[in-house]
């Protein structure tokens, strides 16, 4: 594993990275290229810069990282909130269910929690880099004030079948809190993931 820092990343600068990440990926590849994104307040402005790319989003194909266990029109909705985000630009995105089949990526884009969680694999939920299934029906606890649902998930190893790895996060505090799992100074969620992680990882925050 190879791992980039960009510290103090704007929007437009990620917006950037990920028009170039993408439209090499396309370039590379004949059918669709599938992507894994994050729910949560972070991609959205960040998405909203890449509406006037020259990506061909009609062969980008979005899964979310997780979801909570809610109806898709329910604003805790992380594909709800992606489908309109990227469906007007061509993208399909596709819903997360139990028995869902993950593809590989061309990229996973993670968010991270305080707490060190990534998708919805809290610390409770004892993830492993082994799971044998792709998709799981998780409860964080405590659950988030924010958020107090149930919620299905990627795991590890459906996170990491992909070509890089890539985290946005805003904030010293989580900062400290992935440097810190970048170290092999905790068995956080983030921790695991990036100690199974074989590919690229670019941090920006």
């Amino acid at each position: 594993m190879t791992t980039t820092i960009i510290p103090d990343a704007s929007d437009e600068q990620i917006a950037l990275w990920l028009e170039q990440t993408l439209s090499a990926a396309l370039a590379a590849h004949s059918g669709p290229v599938a992507i894994t994104i994050p729910g949560g307040s972070t991609p959205f402005p960040i998405l909203a810069r890449l509406e006037a790319s020259a990506i061909n989003w009609s062969r980008i194909v979005v899964w979310p990282g997780d979801d909570r266990v809610v109806p898709e029109d329910h604003p805790a909705s992380n594909v709800g909130r992606i489908r309109k985000a990227l469906e007007p630009l061509g993208a399909t995105v596709t819903a997360l269910t139990e028995e869902a089949v993950p593809p590989h990526f061309a990229l996973t884009w993670l968010g991270m929690g305080g707490d060190g969680h990534v998708a919805s694999l809290f610390p409770n939920t004892d993830p492993q880099i082994d799971d044998p299934v792709a998709v799981r029906r998780l409860v964080p606890d405590p659950l988030p004030p924010e958020a107090p649902f149930a919620r299905l998930s990627l795991t590890i190893p459906a996170l990491l079948n992909s070509d890089a790895l890539i985290f946005v996060i805003r904030g010293a505090d989580k900062r400290a809190v992935f440097d810190a799992a970048l170290a092999g100074q905790s068995d956080l969620p983030v921790a695991r993931v990036l100690r199974a992680a074989r590919q690229p990882v670019i941090c920006f925050g």
